[in-house]
């Protein structure tokens, strides 16, 4: 009974506490949340609002500029590939796929490194040299070769795109997280709570975590705008998820020999890699100031 009422009332204050971080939101800030969810929600909706297939071919509409200029053609509003394909319907399923192939790399990541950085600072000793000397390793080794190497044993499926993209930037979660932890177990009151016989566990549940979520936040927007960058990079290189999937990268990366002629094949996918990189660095500065609890307790 009384965990019922608990959450009805949690429930009930929900509304009023978005309110309130609306209102204390700036204004670069709600236009970052903005963009977000209009990007994000024409991601998920892209089958529906799409005007086209992103694989639809019209070779007798290929290469047309955008609406509004000589030779548009109607019905294509960013106008055509190379293929006669249409930008709009391609950069909305691009879009939805990139957004899908940053969120999990860096989500996989996050989950990787967080935990081995926790475990390192938490734990110290031999583990803690282990973890710092696998996380020295990677630091040590350029990326981009261990993408390579990944993706001509692998192949270059989606997966293995997900796979290579979660092994980009988990070492910059293990040291930041390990840092943290190593000041964080030396305040008052995680001693406090260790000399009260709190378990590990309990520690780094409800002292740890709470105080390293300003720090996650910052590092984890910054990943995924990297994440977005890298997989633009690799599919600019053609390394990337393979034609005809769609994504912000590969349209890049496709239509660089057009960009003299006919550049806005080019600068359609790129200004909305643009564009999710704003939204995500801005909304992580704004919710690195709400995870932080010496920021809110002031």
């Amino acid at each position: 009974m009384m965990t019922d009422i608990a959450t009805a009332r949690r429930r009930a204050a929900l509304p009023a506490m978005l309110s309130s971080q609306w209102a204390e939101a700036g204004g670069v800030q709600r236009l970052a949340l903005i963009i977000g969810l209009a990007l994000l929600l024409a991601a998920v909706l892209a089958p529906a609002i799409a005007p086209f297939g992103p694989t639809d071919q019209s070779l007798l509409s290929r290469l047309r500029p955008p609406f509004g200029f000589e030779r548009a053609r109607a019905g294509y509003l960013l106008g055509t590939d190379e293929l006669g394909r249409d930008l709009l319907s391609r950069c909305l399923y691009g879009l939805r796929l990139t957004l899908v192939l940053a969120a999990l790399g860096s989500l996989i990541g996050l989950a990787i490194g967080g935990a081995l950085g926790l475990l390192a600072g938490v734990a110290g000793g031999r583990t803690e040299a282990a973890i710092m000397a696998a996380v020295d390793t990677q630091i040590a080794v350029p990326f981009t070769l261990i993408a390579l190497f990944v993706l001509s044993i692998m192949g270059h499926s989606i997966w293995v795109m997900v796979l290579v993209l979660a092994l980009y930037g988990w070492e910059s979660y293990a040291r930041i997280l390990r840092g943290e932890t190593r000041r964080l177990m030396r305040m008052p009151f995680v001693e406090a709570a260790r000399a009260a016989g709190a378990t590990p566990f309990r520690i780094a549940r409800h002292h740890l975590l709470p105080n390293l979520m300003s720090p996650l936040v910052v590092q984890f927007t910054l990943s995924f705008s990297n994440i977005i960058l890298l997989e633009s990079t690799l599919s600019f290189l053609g390394l990337g998820v393979q034609p005809p999937t769609a994504t912000l990268g590969a349209m890049v990366g496709a239509g660089r020999n057009y960009m003299a002629g006919e550049p806005w094949i080019v600068i359609a996918p790129a200004v909305l890699i643009l564009i999710v990189t704003f939204a995500v660095q801005t909304l992580g500065d704004w919710l690195r100031d709400r995870a932080d609890v010496r920021l809110r307790s002031r």
